[in-house]
C-alpha cells in the first residue's frame, strides 16, 4: 500500500535507487529480482467435505482446526519473467539466510544478482553469518547487490505483487492443512506461472515518481543501512 510518513531525502534516495534497478535493461548476467515473504495460516477440515452433485454444491463444514502457521518466500525476477518460491516452518533469519543461498544457486552464472528487498530486521548480512558463519556468509552474500526499498515503502518491491498473485490464484480461501500440502501446491503454482510467461506489468518509473511526490531531480547522498 502508499505510505508515504515523511518524503525525505533517503526515502526518496532509496526509491529512486529501486526504480533506477527496475529501469534497467534486461540482462541475464545481472538479474532484477524482488523477494519477500508472508505467513500462511494452516488449517484442517473437522469433517469430510461432501463434493458437489447434480443439483448440489460441495459442502465444507464451518468448523476447522487450526495447525499453526509456515512462511512463504517468493522471489520473482519481472523482466525473465520468471518465479521462484520456497515454503518454511516459520519466518526467521536463519530461513531468510537458507533462501538467499537457494536463490544464489539459482543463478549460476549472474556476475552480480539485484536484490530488491524491505527492511525487515532479519533482511541483513547478519542472518546469514549467524546461520553461516563469517566465511560463507560473505561468499553468499557476495553474490548480490542489494537494494532496500524507503523505510514505509514495501510497496515499491514486485514481490508483494507475487505474493498477491499467490495469495489469490494458489491459496485462495481454500483449507491448507499442513506444510507437506502447502509446499506441493505452492510448487504446482511457481511452476505453472512460470510455463505460462506470467508478467508483471510495473510502470512507476522515476519520471512518474517526481511528478506524483514533487520533487525535482537532484544527487542525493544516501545513508548507510
Amino acid at each position: 500500500m502508499w505510505c508515504v510518513p515523511k518524503l525525505d531525502e533517503d526515502y526518496i534516495a532509496a526509491m529512486e535507487d529501486v526504480l533506477a534497478t527496475y529501469e534497467k535493461p534486461y540482462d541475464p548476467l545481472e538479474p532484477v529480482v524482488c523477494l519477500d515473504e508472508k505467513p500462511v495460516t494452516l488449517h484442517a477440515d473437522t469433517r469430510p467435505t461432501t463434493l458437489a452433485k447434480p443439483g448440489r454444491a460441495t459442502r465444507r463444514d464451518y468448523e476447522y482446526t487450526r495447525n499453526g502457521t509456515a512462511n512463504a518466500f517468493c522471489a520473482v525476477q519481472p523482466k525473465a519473467p520468471r518465479f521462484l518460491t520456497w515454503i518454511t516452518p516459520r519466518r526467521s533469519g536463519f530461513y531468510f539466510a537458507l533462501t538467499l543461498l537457494e536463490l544464489a544457486m539459482a543463478y549460476p552464472e549472474a556476475v552480480t544478482i539485484h536484490l530488491i528487498l524491505d527492511n525487515l530486521n532479519t533482511h541483513r548480512r547478519k542472518s546469514l553469518v549467524d546461520a553461516f558463519g563469517e566465511v560463507m556468509a560473505n561468499q553468499v552474500w557476495a553474490r548480490f547487490t542489494i537494494h532496500y526499498t524507503p523505510k514505509h515503502g514495501s510497496w515499491l518491491n514486485q514481490a508483494e505483487i507475487a505474493i498477491s498473485l499467490l495469495s489469490r490464484q494458489c491459496l485462495g480461501n481454500r483449507r491448507i492443512p499442513d506444510i507437506a500440502t502447502l509446499r506441493r501446491e505452492v510448487r504446482f503454482w511457481t511452476r505453472k506461472s512460470n510455463r505460462n510467461n506470467v508478467t508483471i506489468k510495473w510502470t512507476f518509473d522515476r519520471k512518474a515518481a517526481r511528478k506524483t511526490f514533487g520533487y525535482k531531480r537532484k544527487r542525493i547522498k544516501r545513508s548507510k543501512h
